[in-house]
């Protein structure tokens, strides 16, 4: 009878060994949402950014101890209900850890609010708006990017030099753009009192009418222009706009246009001399970040664009984390987060605990014709730790929890 319960003890010991063997060998997965099909100049390249991560970090051993990272990924169309769907098959269905992601500021703040009712982990790879972070942030939701607030910020030290008294905005009518101007007011009138604004343009988001919208802003003679539309709205309106005539003598601030996303399609039409917030990938010469244009460009055959970037760091970030938790319990992965430093191609980030906002910064520079393309010149790296508020600050612009 010893024997037995003996040989019956071994087997069950060699069982669990086996069993915990076989849950260490499961691959980590991360459910990843994002507008493929809406906003494919910026996410295709985020995809083939966050796989370069994912490869290279399995090619390394993985993470927790061997586990490979395996990203499932959804397309959102650009629609909140869709980026709905999709995380809640990913948490049901796929069984992922954590969700990763999307790129409109609408479609962000609505995983987000997902993400704290199932009390799973989001990291918001690109949506800008303060609000991720701010007035609806919550204890399960982190941001990559540089927010609406933080490039309105490094923006205005440049706008606020200009001798313009009378601006003129023109922004996507949707949480971004509202973000965006009213950040750019707050902040120019804050060093500049003596401004005025005489116009604003709020054409819906990938609507933007091109012709009445330069005629509107024209009529107003504004003596500089504060722009944050982007993708086909921004072609639109530079190209209309060259041809009326508005862009000439008069000073344009805006954001996100020095991305090659955007000045590619652009071409020789790119507009020469505006401040913008970009990614001048061409000319940073670090070796961390070679590194990584020398393995994009191996990978996939082409030029590294922002969202690439943004999609490295999002995997790097998350492996960051899930290593330094230990385990994929969602309360260890914040506690986690919060504080987290890591590596990037771009230097050391870490996500704040005050309002789990990232200090990745951004590039600001103006923008000039080079060989029949725009490029960003005159730039310099913008630290977006410094560029946030206090974290005391910080915390009373969040939601109590």
């Amino acid at each position: 009878m010893t024997s037995l319960r003996a040989v019956v003890a071994g087997a069950i010991a060699v069982l669990a060994v086996a069993m915990g063997t076989a849950r260490a060998a499961e691959p980590v997965k991360i459910g990843e949402i994002n507008s493929y099909t809406a906003i494919p100049a910026f996410t295709i390249p985020y995809r083939n950014g966050w796989q370069l991560a994912v490869d290279e970090i399995n090619k390394a051993g993985g993470v927790l101890g061997g586990r490979k990272l395996e990203v499932i990924s959804r397309d959102d169309g650009g629609k909140p209900s869709d980026a709905i769907t999709a995380a809640n098959e990913l948490i049901s269905r796929d069984g992922v850890v954590m969700l990763a992601g999307t790129f409109l500021s609408h479609v962000g703040l609505a995983v987000s609010d997902f993400a704290k009712q199932k009390k799973v982990v989001f990291i918001a790879s690109e949506p800008l708006t303060d609000a991720l972070v701010w007035s609806q942030g919550n204890r399960y939701t982190f941001r990559l990017r540089p927010s609406s607030y933080m490039q309105t910020a490094m923006l205005v030290e440049q706008a606020a030099k200009l001798p313009a008294k009378r601006w003129a905005t023109v922004a996507p009518n949707y949480e971004y753009g509202q973000s965006f101007v009213s950040n750019f007011k707050t902040l120019l009138k804050a060093k500049r009192p003596d401004v005025e604004f005489v116009a604003e343009q709020w054409p819906a988001l990938g609507k933007l009418d091109a012709g009445p919208t330069v005629q509107a802003l024209e009529q107003a003679k504004p003596d500089a222009i504060f722009n944050a539309t982007f993708a086909g709205d921004l072609a639109k309106l530079v190209r209309e706009g060259n041809t009326r005539g508005l862009f000439k003598k008069r000073a344009v601030v805006s954001a996100l246009t020095g991305e090659p996303e955007y000045l590619d399609v652009l071409a020789d039409e790119a507009p020469e001399g505006w401040i913008v917030t970009g990614y001048p990938w061409y000319d940073i010469k670090t070796p961390e970040h070679r590194k990584f244009v020398e393995a994009y460009m191996a990978a996939y055959g082409e030029d590294p664009r922002m969202g690439a970037l943004v999609g490295y760091n999002t995997i790097k970030a998350i492996a960051a984390a899930l290593d330094k938790a230990g385990s994929t319990d969602t309360n260890a992965l914040i506690a986690a987060f919060e504080g987290l430093t890591f590596q990037t191609p771009i230097g050391p980030l870490a996500f704040r605990a005050a309002d789990h906002q990232s200090t990745m910064g951004a590039w600001v520079g103006k923008i000039a014709l080079r060989d029949g393309a725009g490029e960003m010149v005159d730039w310099t790296y913008a630290d977006g730790a410094k560029y946030l508020p206090p974290a005391d600050e910080a915390r009373k612009r969040r939601p109590a929890e």
